[in-house]
């Protein structure tokens, strides 16, 4: 053990591998031993670590001193004894990919013999599919030559460079390779990931590459199997990734293991439509409903590495204060949960009491729902005349806002807008959001919006149907309207076969087409709610 120890002690110029001196003495000990030895030397010469394993491997610790960010490489490079010669493995190169070391060198001993060779490995920049590294033939020490702080230093220039810039997302902070693992068919799994990828974009994340895998059997510990998923974060770390975001909702125990391969962020669908969720919340309600949600995902995750609270505090995902004060925290969370609990229920009688008042007066009302993004708040703005906030993003209104709307003969109705749908809601955000959604329970007519233009308009349909059948309100009248009729030419362009399947929509649906850009589009939408509640009265 002290012979071990003293490797501590050695000192490695920069510019060198491996001295003689540190190489023979690590072969000597491994042949002793009937073990590999391996030492991590960091960029300035120090032995950060001294590595014993088996005659087959070694066991790489928790680098947590040198921890990877946003860097290319480690700043550590690894030099082993193999035993019987034998060349860099396949465990050895994977560590290499996955730890983003400096180097990996070999040193290949042969049994009864002084002399040995050398096997250096690198990572390099390469195309989608290719393998991220590369490695040098053996040669013999004694006529190995290279300057490892020239080599490193140009290495790490070489990977920075093949950083893909910002295109989706101008100065987005964070990264992401999107990962579906999944039993339904290609086309839905990739429909799905589409929309993942349009919530990466209302985050403000660039999305760097995804991965689709179909799978009768889902992993309960990666989704995925655990070749398949190394495979996903070596790519994601040579695309300089900072996160895998899944479109699927992990376990606690999932984000675990995932979590212990890598120092990437590992976060779900349903995390990252919550952070959305907390970033876009301007009402009291809205952030209350937010809040209790986030809490409810969190607690049961408190477990393993730490307490994963920050996207509270700003930052998407981002890991929480640490396992010491688990206990303290699941209290103070379950205490919180209480209070917002009953902050909620003082909310939802304020509420109440504001919409029995328009049921008193008479006035009918009106709510605009449908898929996120299909154009609500744009359509309460030009029936209404009004400005509520509205950008070409997933849940750019979370808030439930109520305008009057003037009909000729001193006629007007009540129009709500309210919180978009999207497929997979998460259950505590659904539970949540009941609150505000009980604007629902009072309407006399339901406005259903589509996006006319998005080829899975269909699909958005049933999923609007299931949620509204899901709060109780598939018995209330409703009236389908397909907004964006103004993009259906650059469809008939683009797309013909979607443009014809759109038009048939029309007739099969029975529904009324506008543009909720468009004031005069909408004489037909605003003629057959004049109808629906004064049929005796329309000319």
């Amino acid at each position: 053990m002290s012979a071990l120890e003293k490797l501590y002690r050695r000192r490695v110029p920069p510019g060198e591998v491996v001295t003689r001196e540190l190489a023979a003495r690590m072969g000597q000990l491994s042949q002793e031993i009937g073990r590999q030895v391996g030492v991590l030397i960091n960029r300035i010469g120090l032995v950060e670590y001294v590595l014993v394993g088996d005659e087959k491997g070694l066991y790489i610790p928790e680098l947590s001193d040198y921890p990877l960010g946003r860097k290319r490489l480690r700043g550590l490079r690894l030099c082993h004894t193999h035993l019987k010669g034998e060349p860099l493995t396949e465990d050895d190169l994977t560590d290499l990919a996955l730890l983003r070391l400096d180097l990996m060198a070999a040193l290949l001993l042969s049994p009864g013999k002084q002399s040995f060779s050398i096997q250096v490995a690198f990572l390099e920049t390469s195309s989608h599919g290719s393998v991220p590294y590369r490695a040098d033939p053996p040669v013999p020490f004694d006529r190995f030559r290279m300057d490892a702080a020239q080599f490193i230093s140009s290495l790490e220039t070489s990977l920075e460079k093949s950083v893909p810039e910002s295109r989706e997302v101008r100065g987005a902070e964070e990264r992401a390779i999107l990962v579906s693992v999944s039993r339904r068919p290609r086309p839905e799994a990739e429909d799905s990931l589409d929309e993942l990828r349009e919530l990466a974009r209302t985050a403000g994340i660039q999305v760097l590459d995804s991965f689709i895998q179909i799978r009768r059997d889902i992993s309960p510990r990666f989704l995925m199997g655990e070749g398949k998923m190394r495979d996903v974060i070596i790519r994601a770390l040579q695309l300089g990734a900072t996160m895998l975001l899944f479109d699927q909702e992990l376990s606690p125990a999932q984000v675990r293991s995932i979590s212990e391969m890598t120092e990437l962020k590992v976060i779900d669908r349903s995390q990252l439509i919550l952070d959305i969720f907390a970033r876009r919340a301007v009402s009291l309600d809205g952030k209350v409903q937010v809040e209790l949600a986030q809490l409810k995902y969190i607690l049961p995750r408190l477990t393993g590495r730490g307490v994963q609270m920050s996207r509270l505090m700003g930052g998407i995902g981002g890991r929480g204060p640490g396992e010491t004060k688990l206990e303290m925290d699941r209290r103070r969370i379950r205490d919180r949960i209480s209070r917002l609990e009953r902050e909620l229920e003082e909310l939802s009688r304020g509420r109440y009491q504001r919409r029995r008042k328009r049921v008193k007066a008479g006035i009918p009302i009106v709510s605009i729902v449908g898929y996120t993004n299909a154009g609500k708040s744009t359509l309460l703005n030009t029936l209404t005349k009004s400005s509520v906030f509205t950008e070409d993003l997933l849940f750019a209104t979370l808030d439930t806002a109520t305008r009057r709307l003037r009909f000729p003969r001193e006629r007007e109705v009540i129009v709500t807008d309210t919180v978009g749908f999207i497929r997979s809601l998460p259950a505590s955000l659904m539970g949540a959001f009941k609150a505000t959604l009980e604007e629902l329970q009072d309407a006399d007519l339901l406005i259903h919006l589509v996006d006319w233009s998005s080829p899975r308009f269909e699909e958005q349909i049933r999923q609007v149907e299931e949620i509204l059948e899901e709060l109780g309100l598939s018995e209330k009248p409703r009236l389908l309207v397909f907004n964006k009729k103004d993009l259906l030419p650059e469809m008939k362009k683009k797309n013909p076969v979607g443009f014809l399947k759109a038009r048939q929509a029309v007739r099969s649906y029975g529904a009324i087409t506008i543009s909720a850009h468009d004031a005069a589009s909408l004489d037909v939408l605003l003629e057959e709610m004049e109808g629906r509640f004064w049929p005796d009265e329309t000319v």
